[in-house]
């Protein structure tokens, strides 16, 4: 019997190293949230300009993850991670000799989110996507949560590095522990495709179907909920920092505040891939969508310390399932040969929420000199998130029957 079946003991324990590089990896999304403040004093530029390195990051990394992800399909799992080793190795090296503030972004959004991070999400969704089907919504999941791993350790660590040596020398250091962690794991990971186990199921279907709508429709109003519900989520994670920094607090209660967030966020991710398999997609979406609102207006009304704390760990636990719940829509509505095509677009779209509503943030901060005017603008892109999914919850319930022959499939 192979030990590299799906399902089989080998395939947690690539989740487990798979897990580890996410979270090594994955830290490009958060040291720029964290240098933020020093950056920007550095180079004296205004906060909507200090924002544009993580838009860059962003936009890297939705691009960088489709291309990646074509890699691996290609060429296999280790030819990606390798790059994505030295990708941040350079990058973050680049980025401690910047001299202006567009050669730091340039550095963040190319190497360091481009292909540095990318590698360590999209494909590494994808790979382990392959070795599991009995659990494979759990694996996937938990894989998922590497990147929030990331944002529950690295800001701490960059924040302390930032105060002790400089944001230079632990952008340098940084770009040196990628490239000896990741390097060793990514090798872990070199092998043949798994093998499929005697007696294994066959993959199941489509629950709901179109649910009366066309493909592209569907396709377009989940990559519209993605951008939407992530412009939202994107002003507490990418502003944080920041904003504890203009009420008082300091930096280091803001890098805090996003470690909690994060780390709540994972239990967050965990327990939706739960509520999933007993409800389905779609309610577990709109459920997300919901408390994600109900978060956001909490932050509207309440600056003190202590509520911080408290609202930041609310919303991580509020908002870490949203993300997640698009893949399972698709897997519930789509044929199971579409859906890393079409996972990868919405993921696409939700990080480019991100990097929009990072720079919106920012840009209204400017001209308004407050963030109760940005956190305004969350609450109304999550409505519209909130919209379409109680849209496309509706059809679901008129159109019963769109997925006949397949809707008897219920793993």
């Amino acid at each position: 019997m192979s030990t590299r079946e799906i399902d089989s003991p080998y395939a947690w324990f690539r989740l487990a190293v798979s897990i580890l590089l996410s979270t090594v990896g994955g830290g490009g999304m958060w040291s720029v949230v964290v240098a933020l403040p020093a950056v920007q004093a550095e180079f004296g530029a205004a906060r909507g300009g200090a924002s544009l390195p993580f838009t860059l990051t962003m936009i890297g990394f939705a691009v960088g993850g489709v291309v990646m992800g074509r890699l691996a399909d290609k060429v296999g799992i280790l030819t990606p991670l390798m790059i994505g080793a030295v990708s941040l190795g350079v990058g973050y090296a680049l980025a401690s000799l910047s001299d202006s503030l567009w050669q730091f972004a340039l550095a963040y959004g190319l190497l360091i989110g481009g292909f540095g991070t990318a590698a360590t999400f999209v494909p590494l969704l994808a790979d382990i996507s392959h070795w599991f089907e009995k659990r494979r919504g759990i694996a996937v999941a938990l894989c998922a949560c590497g990147n929030y791993l990331a944002g529950a350790t690295w800001p701490k660590i960059v924040e302390y590095g930032i105060r002790v040596h400089g944001w230079r020398e632990t952008h340098l250091w940084m770009g040196i522990f990628c490239v000896v962690a990741m390097i060793p794991l990514a090798l872990l990971l070199r092998g043949h495709a798994p093998v499929r186990s005697a007696g294994a199921a066959p993959l199941a279907g489509p629950r709901f179907g179109m649910m009366g709508l066309s493909p592209g429709k569907l396709q377009g109003l989940l990559a519209v909920a993605g951008l939407a519900c992530c412009v939202a989520m994107s002003m507490p994670q990418v502003h944080i920092v920041a904003y504890c920094s203009d009420l008082g607090y300091g930096v280091a209660r803001g890098a805090e505040m996003l470690s909690l967030m994060l780390g709540f966020g994972i239990v967050s991710r965990v327990a939706s891939g739960f509520v999933a398999d007993r409800i389905g997609g779609l309610p577990t979406m709109l459920i997300g969508s919901v408390m994600q609102g109900v978060a956001l207006l909490m932050y509207m009304i309440s600056d003190g310390l202590t509520s911080l704390y408290i609202i930041s760990a609310i919303f991580g636990l509020f908002q870490g399932g949203l993300v997640p719940s698009y893949a399972i829509v698709i897997r519930e509505c789509f044929p199971a040969n579409q859906a890393g095509g079409r996972v990868g677009l919405v993921m696409m779209m939700t990080l480019l929420g991100m990097a929009l509503g990072g720079w919106m943030s920012g840009v209204i901060f400017d001209m308004t000199g407050s963030y109760r005017a940005a956190f305004a603008n969350g609450v109304l892109w999550n409505a519209l998130n909130l919209a379409i999914a109680l849209y496309l919850l509706n059809r679901r319930r008129t159109n019963p029957q769109q997925a006949a022959g397949a809707a008897a499939v219920v793993a």
